[in-house]
């Protein structure tokens, strides 16, 4: 009993559950317009994003980021019945969370009038992305794992 509780995989699917939830909930937000605001005081300024501004303006910005999100999530859902669509789920997963902390090379990370190791607004923000690119990781090996035959036939 106790082995079937300590499956390694029963993490692998919270980890699934979670990150389909924060992309789900992230990418619909993108297509209001408080959040549309809030991203484009961060993305319309860099390099990576700022070219989507003047074509599309911010409402339209944030509708392509929330797709992207979306789009995601559903990868990474489908990875626990698709190896294949899990890795290039958790595979853009991961790509996400590498743009959004790479934001922390671009500003005040920290509390003005404190400085390290106190954090302001951004780095709080931040900050948090650094355990969800692991999780994102995580579920790359699992399905890389999974297609490379350690899971057999079924899984890919």
């Amino acid at each position: 009993m106790i082995n079937r509780i300590l499956n390694p995989q029963y993490a692998i699917h919270a980890l699934r559950a979670s990150l389909v939830f924060i992309f789900l909930m992230f990418g619909i937000a993108k297509f209001a317009a408080y959040e549309a605001q809030g991203v484009a005081r961060t993305a319309e300024n860099y390099w990576l994003f700022g070219w989507m501004y003047p074509i599309w303006g911010v409402q339209g910005a944030s509708n392509a980021i929330g797709t992207v999100e979306l789009i995601t999530g559903a990868l990474i859902a489908a990875g626990a019945v698709s190896a294949r669509a899990g890795l290039f789920g958790a595979l853009m997963g991961m790509a996400t969370f590498l743009v959004t902390l790479s934001f922390s090379f671009d500003g005040n990370l920290w509390e003005e009038g404190y400085g390290f190791p106190f954090m302001a607004g951004r780095a709080q923000f931040l900050f948090k992305d650094a355990v969800l690119l692991a999780a994102c990781f995580a579920l790359a090996i699992d399905a890389a794992r999974r297609l490379l035959g350690a899971g057999g036939a079924a899984s890919r």
